[in-house]
């Protein structure tokens, strides 16, 4: 099919001169234009928070709070320096990837390792949407008692074929505004809770938070922790995927193509800016989130030993409620948690969809440039991966394994990010956009740490050196 003229003057992946708009300037113009990021802490404040960070607050109490805070830090400067070079250039990011040397035919090295953590990531979200069935079991369980097998099945077909009918338009505005309704319900209830805390029997105290912020690692939380630094916060999907919806949102366009002039580089560096300030309210929204479900799994899981495993997570989970508020907020709870991870769903589906379509491009499959071509590929996605996911939970029903096996995956895939930012920061990115000496030398701190810490992922966890 022959892309249709108005699909190419409208098409945000198409930069033209009549494209071109103005950058706002301060923080109550640039409003209207912020939304990336929030699509992002969508995705963000799911899997990792409600799950692993729950889950590595229950297990080793206060003493990695320092990780929590540390990895949601650590990795915004990689996602900001890769959004800048979309902007410049209009490409998303696995179009850039597949730049990186060395090359396999077609294949560059890092949409290779790409291909890997889509298989793992496939896992993780599987646990996404059968942790999201185990909330809607229980809380409205079909055809028997709740966690019985039919009753899961059941609300696992349902979630998987409702979100393929809510998100087939692939409509950016429609992704954009479920997420902010999502992030608003979720934040405003887990916040709350968290913050109640002290004054429950499951208090904790400054003592208690001073205990997590020594920079240590306790014995036997290894595998946790890094499963931990490679799914909160950004990982490498969000940060990948975050250029698509930069991209989509507008400001590649609205830059327009780089024509060398100083024109160029003024409006590049105003929406440049606008991205910034993006970034910054959604890392502000999930870090926030993130501290609040460690807190959590730390104060009134931990003390009693429990710790969230296989189908009866959820179950285990919503004890952090029902301890500290009574029986009657097990309902809240169960609402809090499908908005929570219901909330990753409805990002994670049109994002990986958008990256599948992207890495077919590269391989030939398709002209990425073609919006007509683009689109019904990415519908096809948006309906196989939900299907892929839910056989994936039906087949293994273990929501935390499967989520710790994606995060660590993520860290890995971190390294090769952070190796393709830079590559494409020296090629192609415009000097005249560059960051600050503050920005770049927090960008030079993160690579370091994350490369480091992808480092030290394979050793431990694959057993490649350390004895």
């Amino acid at each position: 099919m022959s892309t249709t003229p108005e699909a190419a003057r409208t098409d945000p992946y198409t930069l033209t001169p009549e494209g071109i708009k103005e950058p706002p300037v301060g923080w109550r113009a640039s409003f209207r234009y912020l939304g990336p990021g929030l699509i992002l802490s969508a995705s963000i404040v799911g899997s990792g928070e409600l799950i692993v960070t729950t889950t590595l607050g229950a297990e080793v109490g206060f003493a990695l709070l320092w990780l929590v805070i540390f990895s949601t830090f650590v990795k915004v400067a990689v996602q900001v320096e890769l959004a800048r070079w979309t902007i410049a250039t209009g490409q998303p990011a696995l179009t850039g990837y597949n730049r990186v040397p060395p090359r396999l035919g077609r294949m560059g090295w890092v949409n290779i390792l790409w291909m890997v953590l889509a298989l793992t990531k496939l896992l993780q979200l599987g646990g996404i949407i059968g942790g999201t069935a185990v909330a809607f079991s229980i809380l409205m369980p079909i055809g028997g008692e709740p966690l019985e097998f039919r009753s899961l099945l059941i609300w696992t077909v349902f979630l998987a074929v409702g979100s393929i009918a809510l998100l087939y338009s692939n409509n950016y505005s429609l992704i954009e505004r479920g997420a902010v309704f999502l992030v608003v319900v979720f934040s405003f209830v887990t916040i709350v809770i968290a913050l109640g805390l002290p004054l429950t029997p499951f208090a904790y105290s400054a003592g208690d938070v001073g205990s997590g912020l020594t920079f240590l690692i306790p014995a036997g939380a290894l595998g946790a922790a890094l499963a931990m630094f490679g799914i909160t916060g950004v990982g490498a999907d969000e940060i990948t995927f975050y250029t698509y919806w930069c991209i989509e949102k507008g400001y590649a366009r609205w830059t327009g193509p780089n024509d060398g002039s100083d024109e160029w580089a003024r409006r590049a560096n105003g929406w440049i800016r606008v991205m910034y300030k993006d970034a910054l309210v959604s890392w502000v929204v999930y870090t926030f989130g993130t501290l609040a479900f460690y807190l959590m799994g730390a104060a009134v899981l931990h003390p009693q030993g429990l710790v969230p495993e296989g189908n009866g997570m959820i179950t285990t989970l919503s004890r952090i409620y029902t301890d500290t508020l009574g029986e009657w907020a097990n309902i809240v709870f169960l609402v809090g948690a499908i908005a929570v991870l219901g909330s990753t769903m409805w990002a994670a589906i049109p994002s990986w969809s958008r990256m599948y379509v992207n890495l077919l491009a590269t391989m030939g499959v398709l002209d990425w440039q073609d919006p007509v071509a683009r689109l019904r590929w990415i519908r096809v996605f948006t309906v196989v991966l939900p299907v892929l996911w839910a056989v994936a939970y039906l087949t293994i029903q273990s929501p935390v394994l499967m989520v710790q096996i994606g995060g660590v995956m993520t860290g890995v895939f971190l390294v090769a990010t952070v190796v393709a930012v830079w590559y494409l920061r020296r090629t192609e990115t415009d000097p005249r956009l560059y960051g600050g000496s503050v920005f770049n030398g927090l960008l030079v701190v993160s690579s370091i740490a994350i490369g480091l810490l992808g480092v030290y992922t394979l050793l431990q966890v694959f057993g490649v050196g350390i004895g």
